[in-house]
């Protein structure tokens, strides 16, 4: 069976009109009619019939009909797949929380566009720990994430390594010793889905501080914006109170040996897809240097 007498099929079964096929296909209306013959003499079964000036598929044409826009889908499928493998093509899905969106990926993200023309990109806004998930169900292709992520079957690069502080307002540092300022604030640091929770541990098992009272949030601008509102102590990565270290709105009560890692993940078994490839290589390249 012949595939281009089948896409010729398929055309026609659409149109039910040879004028219209024909121009769709670039064909002339005898070239159609003759692979429309000879599909129908290896199937043994007519696929049309006329009744007046109106063409209708017979039953044999309309299973045959079915089944070929599967296998014509099918195989568009894997032509697309095909075409990732060789260069940036299609649709490359990117899960990442918002503040990487916001600091990182914004930038990066009109760079490689603009390399790779062919590539739509699909982003979307998830806490560290449901992009996992999504990296892991193929739903999204490549995803950034705070903290580590070990698993066999997936790819896990450091992009960045961030120091980790305890900080407040200049005034309770200068008003409180630190046990003090334990005791009458409570803690606001980052929520269990962030994948931050062995670092958060580490760091309070370091400072041997169990704090009473614990805020949680999924958002580093509540964390910090908390802090510097008086409403609590707050433990946060460096990286995103560079300007309130450096304006002085906020101060750093303990420096911690713990550290805070970003991580770049996707599939193994997608490493030579070209799309996450070109991708994984921009953020390599990039992302330190818009740090510095």
């Amino acid at each position: 069976m012949e595939l281009r007498n089948l896409k010729t099929f398929q055309v026609v079964a659409d149109q039910l009109n040879l004028s219209k096929a024909a121009e769709i296909l670039s064909y002339t209306q005898p070239t159609i009619s003759v692979q429309i013959q000879a599909l129908e003499r290896e199937l043994g079964h007519p696929l049309f019939n006329r009744v007046g000036k109106k063409t209708f598929l017979t039953p044999t044409g309309k299973l045959v009909k079915h089944h070929t826009d599967i296998i014509l889908n099918a195989l568009s499928d894997l032509e697309t797949a095909l075409k990732t493998l060789d260069e940036p093509y299609g649709k490359l899905a990117i899960a990442a929380p918002e503040y990487y969106y916001g600091r990182h990926l914004s930038l990066l993200i009109s760079s490689f566009i603009k390399d790779h023309p062919k590539v739509k990109l699909d982003l979307a806004c998830y806490n560290s720990k449901e992009t996992i998930k999504l990296v892991s169900s193929h739903q999204a292709d490549i995803g950034i994430i705070a903290g580590k992520y070990n698993s066999p079957e997936m790819e896990s690069i450091n992009l960045d390594t961030e120091e980790v502080m305890m900080v407040t307002t200049q005034e309770i540092s200068q008003q409180y010793d630190l046990s003090t300022v334990f005791t009458h604030y409570p803690l606001i640091t980052y929520r269990e889905s962030c994948n931050l929770e062995d670092v958060i541990k580490g760091c309070l098992s370091e400072l041997q501080y169990q704090p009473t009272n614990i805020i949680e949030s999924g958002s580093d601008e509540a964390i910090k914006h908390s802090a510097i509102n008086q409403t609590s102590i707050a433990l946060l990565s460096s990286d995103g109170i560079k300007e309130e270290l450096a304006t002085g709105k906020l101060v750093p009560i303990h420096r911690f040996q713990h550290r805070v890692e970003t991580s770049l993940i996707y599939l193994k078994s997608r490493s030579e897809e070209a799309n996450i490839q070109s991708f994984s290589d921009l953020l390599k390249q990039a992302w330190k240097p818009l740090e510095d």
